[in-house]
């Protein structure tokens, strides 16, 4: 069990994004960053707290990649908006950037400006930040278009893709994870997957594991391809363990 649950929890990018999370909530997340041996993958917390997030990480003796929101929860079509905060994001320290495709204008048959804006945004992260793209799938609601913005932020040079913001009614389920897991083995490319949203019990996230096992193979679910965006997660793999 001890196993199986280290193996969860490396996959786990521990989050925080509420409207009050303040310095001090951060050091409380950073507290279970790491438990009984076994550490997630990454912190992710708004811009503004990306410091703090390093700050905690480095006084408990962890050295993580810090995740950070962009473009966050709504989406919009500003391309330029989303590039600054991203490079004010990178500027302070974020490791890794999750912005918010534009799904809107995606839904009213515009899908020149989402790649455009995810292309844009790759290019300030460059060599300095990883780029997972979040679709918000449960508000796509159809699988075509579940497919199309997992093929368009792919090919403009997602390092993930990225089910949800879990800020709306619907965040990751499987059937919107089947359709990116697949879009994302017929690409070809070198892209990984994040469920976000919804996710809370290790049966939870063993459903997301053993779905991308059956389409990408065993090995390819490791932190460096596979990501789960969850905090309530961590607690109930703690309880397991006792």
């Amino acid at each position: 069990m001890r196993e199986k649950i280290a193996n969860v929890a490396s996959l786990i990018d521990l989050t925080s994004l509420n409207n009050n999370d303040t310095p001090a909530s951060i050091e409380q997340l950073a507290d279970n960053a790491s438990f009984h041996g076994i550490q997630v993958a990454a912190l992710c917390v708004f811009p503004e707290l990306i410091l703090a997030a390093k700050q905690a990480l480095s006084t408990r003796g962890l050295s993580l990649p810090v995740a950070t929101v962009t473009n966050f929860p709504e989406g919009h079509a500003n391309i330029a908006r989303a590039v600054a905060e991203t490079e004010r994001a990178i500027a302070v320290g974020a490791d890794e950037i999750d912005v918010v495709l534009p799904y809107r204008n995606l839904q009213q048959g515009d899908a020149k400006l989402p790649k455009q804006l995810v292309e844009e945004v790759k290019t300030v992260c460059a060599n300095n930040a990883h780029l997972k793209v979040i679709i918000e799938s449960g508000e796509l609601k159809t699988a075509a278009l579940i497919q199309q913005a997992s093929e368009l932020s792919i090919e403009g040079g997602a390092d993930f893709i990225k089910t949800s913001t879990g800020k709306v009614a619907e965040n990751a389920t499987l059937q919107a994870a089947e359709i990116m897991l697949t879009a994302i083995k017929n690409s070809g490319q070198e892209c990984g997957f994040k469920a976000a949203g919804g996710i809370r019990t290790l049966e939870d996230a063993e459903n997301y594991i053993t779905l991308a096992e059956r389409i990408m193979g065993n090995n390819w679910v490791t932190a460096s391809h596979f990501r789960i965006g969850a905090s309530s997660l961590v607690s109930d793999l703690k309880q397991r363990l006792g």
